[in-house]
């Protein structure tokens, strides 16, 4: 079927994870009419396949208004599991704090049903400094089982997460980013940490590397270039059967655009000194 990979729906900001042969992979649901000049996300969808070319939709039915404290917009999202749970990081504006903020959601499965892992957002605008944005969360559990929770637009932040996953640990930091604009994404490859964003606007996707998750972050450059018919960008790397995928958006499909994206899949290649190639991106796709 080759890119983008899933067609019926726009879909945008993937987050993913490789679990018992499967990968999965969790998307916003571009719902914008035709021409609407802005974002209209109201819930997040599911998608998983066994070979990265056929894909099932499993209906998770995830919505932001599920949770009390939370209003209507279903931004970018991150899912991790961990001892048996799988923990749902999502990005929303808050009912009665002005701003967005981040959530946790939990289930016992990779496909839902989800609950709210403890009644109320894990960041708002009130944790931050003035002007901070609580946008687009990634999610690291290091080799030491320390978790770290980045996150943000214009400022990138960071802070731990104490064991339970659904409280932070200690103070918020700012990571000093050239061109940092949101969606980061955050993974860790043998020794070297790698922090992954969209990088200066219309959005590419850069990356920076680190031999500590504190830093300092040395940056590396572009990793995807601005994606087709779409001036946002948003990437997830995953590692599947011996090899490693990178997933984003573009708005490519017939009728689409920044406000109507589709998610895509390409090949993704390290250098000897760990670096990473440029991901070059396909219409053929994985298969």
């Amino acid at each position: 079927m080759g890119n983008p990979i899933i067609r019926h729906k726009f879909t945008s900001d993937p987050t993913a994870i490789s679990y018992n042969g499967r990968v999965y992979v969790y998307t916003g649901h571009d719902e914008a009419p035709r021409h609407y000049p802005g974002y209209v996300l109201t819930e997040w969808l599911c998608f998983s396949s066994d070979d990265l070319i056929n894909w099932q939709e499993h209906n998770v039915n995830l919505k932001p208004t599920d949770f009390a404290w939370a209003h209507k917009d279903a931004y970018a999202s991150k899912m991790i599991a961990r001892n048996g749970k799988f923990y749902f990081y999502f990005s929303t504006t808050h009912s009665s704090i002005d701003g967005e903020a981040i959530g946790v959601a939990v289930s016992d499965s990779p496909t839902g049903p989800f609950s709210d892992a403890s009644g109320s957002a894990l960041i708002t605008s009130r944790d931050l400094t003035k002007g901070g944005r609580n946008f687009d969360p990634s999610v690291l559990i290091d080799d030491d089982g320390q978790s770290y929770l980045f996150w943000g637009k214009s400022t990138c932040y960071y802070v731990k997460l104490k064991e339970n996953m659904i409280e932070t640990d200690g103070s918020i930091r700012p990571v000093a980013l050239p061109d940092f604009q949101e969606g980061v994404h955050l993974h860790k490859r043998n020794d070297w940490y790698y922090l992954s964003f969209g990088y200066d606007f219309p959005e590419k996707f850069a990356y920076a590397m680190s031999k500590s998750i504190h830093g300092p972050w040395d940056f590396k450059g572009i990793l995807n270039e601005v994606p087709g018919n779409c001036e946002t960008n948003r990437g997830a790397i995953v590692d599947f059967n011996g090899s490693s995928y990178f997933f984003y958006h573009n708005g490519c499909l017939p009728e689409g655009g920044s406000h109507r994206r589709s998610i895509c899949a390409d090949r993704l290649f390290y250098n000897n000194d760990g670096t990473i190639q440029r991901v070059i991106m396909t219409t053929e796709g994985i298969g």
